[in-house]
């Protein structure tokens, strides 16, 4: 297993589903800068980071919905990071349904 070991001002990890995504935002000393549901669209999504995204690294679980946000994040010079569902388990465990994304909010 291979962890992602540079330093970034700005660490954004992604539960990424159909039609929605839940983002959350780290600065590099653990504050939460960010934590909101948004559509699964790339405007929504290059709204919510714009203010982070000099200093950004995206991080996604390998599921079949990551390949538009790896693109659009290559596209945008944007650092992307994909974790392998195997090794996201074994680092926090089983998984659980009780994600904020389960319920969407208004965007």
């Amino acid at each position: 297993m291979r962890f992602y070991t540079e330093r970034r001002q700005f660490y954004c990890g992604i539960d990424l589903h159909t039609r929605w995504m839940y983002l959350c935002i780290l600065s590099h000393e653990g504050e939460i800068l960010l934590h909101k549901n948004i559509p699964a669209e790339p405007a929504a999504f290059l709204r919510a980071i714009d203010p982070y995204r000099n200093e950004l690294v995206v991080g996604v679980e390998c599921i079949f919905t990551w390949y538009w946000i790896a693109d659009l994040c290559q596209k945008e010079g944007i650092e992307f990071l994909l974790g392998h569902a195997l090794y996201m388990k074994a680092i926090h465990g089983a998984k659980v349904k009780n994600d904020r994304c389960s319920v969407p909010s208004a965007a």
